[in-house]
Order: C-alpha cells, then structure tokens, then sequence
C-alpha cells in the first residue's frame, strides 16, 4: 500500500540509514535487489549494460522497438541501502567491490564493475589456466573489442599493451548484463563465506 503512495526506490537520502559492512553483518540483514538489478524485465524496463563500452540503456519488454534511458540510475541498488555490495561471476575469476558511502545506487554498480573489467588486464598466470580453444577465444575478443572501443581510443591514446588481454576479453561474447542474483552456495564455494550483500552477476551475449 506504501508504495502507490511513494516509490520505496526513489533516489535521494532521505529512505532510512545506510548500513556499513560492520552493521550489515552484524543485524544480518537480508537485502532486497531492485528489480531493475534482478534482470528479466520484470520492472517495466529491462536494462542493457554493455560491458566492453559501459553504455547502459533499456527498453520495455513489452515495446522492445523502443530504447529508453536508464534514468533510473540513482536510484539504489537494494533496500536497505548499503555502502558495499561484493559481485562474483560465474563467467571470471575476480571479485568486484561496489562502494558509496551514501548507499550504493544501481549507477555506480554498472560503473564500477565495467571500469574493474576494462581497466585491469588479465594476468599471464590466469590467462595460461585456460584451455587453448579459451585462449583463442579471448584474443579473438581482444580484437573485437578493441575495434567496439576504437572511437574512445581516438581521444585516450592507450592502446593495450602486446599479448596482454582485459578483463572484459576473458568474457568472450557474454559481455551484456543480464542481473544479479543470491546463491549462497556459490558464494561459499568461491569466497568461503556467505553474507547478505554478495550477489552474483549473469552476463548474456
């Protein structure tokens, strides 16, 4: 009923306190994603994030000839809000902290996990982990999404050095956001521990 009265997701300051990590695990809180976060459309706006360029967008489900902006952005990622939220992927290796001492919105989840993937490069010890057929894989990524970047490399000449491969390259073609979601299982298997604000990122081609 609160609701239709006024958006628990509105952006701004003033929708109950920000909880550290200390104070997150200590109440043990579950957290609600946003729908928008949670993928599948279900909010009226299905978002397209696009991790080789960090373009984020969207369209409605039910009128996909039509983008529409992600004006949204602001808004926060879940309820309570959080200054830390921890994102794995089945898809990479690495673990992404999202940080905003004012609670995390759902922009600075897109920005910071596509600056962690096209700012970092692959290290040679992970890269030689890969099957050969995946090696290939990622530098014919490497390439394409080189040529994907071309116009921003126009303005910012760094280029990548030799044989060395992004983050956003060990992705292949699954380089779209496709949600969050809570797997505890998962977290355990890959950091050791579960906790209330670990979600693990699907990415799509």
């Amino acid at each position: 009923m609160g609701d239709s009265v006024v958006n628990k997701w509105s952006a701004g300051i003033g929708y109950g306190p920000v909880l550290s990590q200390t104070d997150l695990y200590l109440l043990n809180t579950e957290l609600q994603l946003h729908p928008i976060m949670a993928g599948g459309g279900a909010s009226g706006f299905h978002l397209m994030f696009n991790l080789v360029t960090g373009s984020t967008g969207g369209f409605n489900p039910n009128d996909r000839d039509q983008d529409v902006p992600f004006l949204q952005k602001d808004e926060p990622a879940t309820l309570p809000r959080v200054q830390d939220l921890i994102i794995i992927c089945e898809s990479s290796p690495w673990c992404t902290i999202v940080h905003n001492d004012r609670g995390v919105t759902m922009g600075d989840v897109c920005s910071t996990i596509w600056k962690e993937y096209t700012e970092n490069y692959v290290t040679e010890g992970e890269f030689v982990c890969l099957p050969a057929r995946l090696q290939e894989q990622v530098k014919r990524a490497a390439t394409h999404n080189a040529s994907s970047g071309a116009t921003w490399n126009m303005y910012y000449n760094t280029p990548a050095p030799p044989n060395r491969y992004k983050r956003v390259d060990w992705l292949r073609d699954k380089y779209y956001f496709d949600g969050l979601s809570k797997k505890d299982n998962y977290s355990v298997q890959r950091l050791g521990f579960r906790a209330p604000n670990i979600f693990v990122l699907s990415l799509t081609s």
